[in-house]
């Protein structure tokens, strides 16, 4: 089965496994819903993939609601750089949300609804502007809290925004950063060595 692996950060600062973004047809075959995109050629996120295409299984909410989420997302926290891949993260975070729990269920299927009737009907078909005015309307709202608190893990916290920021991701268990890209600032002059002894390894 080909996989993109995502690996999160655990509370000591371990990497710890996290289910994968399956890029098989088998995931065509479960849950109740299923988001389907693909990844630019040649961008760093195509490199991490063993695959262009990438498929999210959904087991409570729908196709059409998982997508509604993830652009919901993206007006929420809109980067360029980050291809629906990473988005599509939040969706199938909120459906194991709603998954284990009902309420949860309900309020997301409830605010979607809501999405829907701010943007005039169908909150992915409308304009940018739309979107974000619908997005507003909803704000401070209990839907509106659990999308955007969602957000801060699933987008970030993942191998794939790692490689779209150029984050190196955690260096602790490689021996920290001093000999490894502590001083690879390129948009910055060179310092004089002077200014960085080498460490004393002794």
């Amino acid at each position: 089965m080909q996989t993109i692996p995502i690996s999160p950060l655990r509370e000591d600062g371990g990497v710890a496994p996290r289910k994968a973004l399956t890029l098989t047809r088998r995931s065509l075959l479960k849950g109740t819903g299923v988001l389907i995109g693909t990844l630019a050629v040649g961008s760093p996120l195509a490199l991490l993939a063993p695959s262009t295409v990438w498929a999210v299984e959904l087991k409570t909410l729908s196709a059409p609601e998982g997508d509604t989420l993830l652009q919901m997302g993206r007006v929420l926290f809109p980067h360029d750089k980050l291809p629906d891949a990473v988005y599509a993260l939040l969706a199938k975070d909120l459906d194991q949300a709603a998954t284990a729990d009902a309420q949860v269920a309900r309020q997301l299927r409830d605010g979607i609804a809501a999405l829907n009737q701010q943007a005039g009907g169908s909150f992915v078909k409308a304009d940018a502007g739309r979107r974000l005015a619908a997005v507003k309307a909803l704000e401070g709202q209990p839907f509106f809290d659990t999308v955007r608190g969602k957000c801060v893990t699933s987008l970030y916290d993942n191998e794939m925004a790692f490689a779209a920021f150029g984050y190196p991701g955690s260096a602790w268990e490689k021996g920290g950063y001093i000999m490894r890209g502590f001083q690879d600032l390129k948009w910055l002059p060179e310092p004089p060595a002077t200014a960085s002894p080498a460490p004393d390894m002794g």
